[in-house]
């Protein structure tokens, strides 16, 4: 299964649990780590609505991009 499908499944899911999961296991992308405070924080003051746009931004995350909702450069 490809790795950008996994990540929004582990984020869909469990949100920044997820987050932190990915930056301490191989899905953890090359160079970037996941923002687990900002799915945290801003997560909770959209009521979601900041990780259900993060997890599908993980589907496009594109390690070549300057920028990638969701992360950030390691």
């Amino acid at each position: 299964m490809n790795n950008n499908i996994v990540r929004f499944l582990v984020i869909f899911f469990l949100g920044p649990l997820g987050s932190f999961i990915i930056n301490h296991t191989s899905l953890k992308p090359a160079g970037w780590r996941s923002r687990t405070w900002a799915y945290l924080i801003w997560g909770t003051i959209t009521c979601g609505l900041y990780i259900f746009v993060a997890c599908i931004c993980n589907l496009f995350f594109d390690p070549n991009k300057p920028k990638n909702i969701g992360y950030f450069k390691a």
